[in-house]
């Protein structure tokens, strides 16, 4: 049975933007009626961020509730600021800050605990590509994080695919390529829930104005996670009118 599921469209700012960029996205950025839009700028911007038109994200957060964790954000603090979605498991958090598959499975579980939706991200590198294993590395990065989230996790949260080869390179999975791995996903987390089958899972990897229509037409990619492109209002725009 094939579900009919919205599509999604986050711009993950990253380590970029300014108070005037946002400005210039609460002016001029359009939110189709069918689409999930989502901002997720630097944490200091999160504040200015919210109360638009588009929903807010944040880029990451602390696996611990409280306490003594200098430069770290709980998930209270994005509770207070009525921020609903959090990016984890990014490959850059998990190669820059050596984030392994258990931490960033106790950050989803801390995520869900708190009623916030993580975009829960996964990934391969270039070598396990060429090596053939992308399904087996991709379901260690899941198989971590449902086995301690359990149900929730399908009801609650958000899959981001991103071959890391992909990100920021210019390299882009072809449609098929990052179709093949998506259906992977959906059927593998359908053995364990038929939920899987509602969830939103997004593509990442060099997505721009250009690619967007002809990746988000494949039957399991719903929407994008947006490096470069969601700086510039006016190609973000474009992107999501190709998944509205």
């Amino acid at each position: 049975m094939s579900h009919v599921r919205k599509k999604m469209v986050a711009g993950n700012w990253k380590m970029n933007g300014n108070r005037a960029l946002l400005e210039q996205f609460k002016q001029h950025l359009i939110v189709p009626d069918n689409t999930d839009v989502v901002l997720c700028p630097p944490a200091v911007y999160l504040a200015n961020a919210v109360g638009s038109h588009y929903k807010v994200g944040a880029q990451n957060i602390s696996e611990h509730e409280k306490g003594a964790h200098t430069g770290d954000i709980s998930c209270s603090m994005l509770n207070d600021l009525a921020v609903h979605y959090v990016i984890l498991g990014h490959s850059e958090r998990r190669q820059d800050h050596n984030e392994s598959n258990e931490l960033v499975a106790q950050k989803v579980k801390c995520a869900l605990n708190a009623g916030l939706t993580p975009i829960f991200c996964i990934g391969e590198p270039l070598e396990v590509r060429e090596s053939g294993e992308v399904f087996a590395f991709v379901q260690a990065q899941i198989d971590a994080v449902v086995n301690i989230c359990g149900n929730e996790f399908f009801e609650k949260a958000v899959i981001a695919y991103e071959p890391i080869w992909a990100i920021g390179t210019g390299k882009t999975a072809s449609p098929e390529q990052a179709q093949e791995v998506h259906a992977f996903i959906r059927t593998h987390l359908s053995k364990t829930n038929s939920d899987a089958q509602k969830m939103q899972i997004l593509y990442g990897g060099s997505v721009n104005a250009d690619n967007a229509a002809e990746l988000f037409a494949q039957a399991d990619i719903d929407g994008g996670l947006i490096g470069g492109a969601s700086l510039k209002v006016d190609d973000f725009n474009i992107i999501c009118q190709a998944a509205g």
